[in-house]
């Protein structure tokens, strides 16, 4: 849904959506841009291969990633990953959404230590990006979002 959204708004652009899960992707109702596609993939590997091909990004969305709740679990989140200094190197403009607060506000802090500026805010969406935003709105959730801006 993400990905057929971004792809509506930037025409002129290659959008890639990248999900682990076949169940998920199968889910996907195209809504007319032609400028896009799906990969079934890790995210982490993905950026490793576009740096190793000298790519660079205009923008780049991490929506709703699992936030794995437990301390025990701080690796399995994107932000304390090995590959998480990657995303310093892809350049662009980031989003990353949650509707965890100490999510984002963790992230924010990782991201600044690779050298990604931005800010966390809470946010309601004019119109949801994904079915997972669309649940937690729903549900009455606070929605977190961190922008920045990724300097090579």
């Amino acid at each position: 849904m993400s990905t057929a959204l971004i792809a509506a708004a930037h025409p002129d652009a290659l959008v890639v959506g990248i999900d682990q899960s076949a169940h998920r992707l199968a889910k996907h109702q195209a809504i007319g841009a032609q400028n896009y596609l799906l990969l079934r993939a890790e995210a982490e590997p993905f950026w490793s291969c576009l740096i190793d091909a000298g790519l660079t990004l205009h923008s780049h969305w991490l929506l709703y990633p699992n936030p794995w709740p437990k301390a025990s679990q701080i690796k399995r989140r994107v932000h304390g990953h090995g590959a998480f200094p990657m995303l310093s190197r892809l350049g662009g403009a980031l989003e990353m959404r949650t509707n965890w607060g100490i999510f984002a506000t963790e992230f924010s802090q990782a991201a600044a230590l690779i050298g990604i500026n931005g800010q966390t805010e809470s946010f309601i969406p004019d119109s949801p990006m994904t079915l997972f935003e669309r649940k937690y709105g729903d549900r009455g959730h606070t929605l977190q979002r961190f922008r920045g801006k990724c300097v090579i």
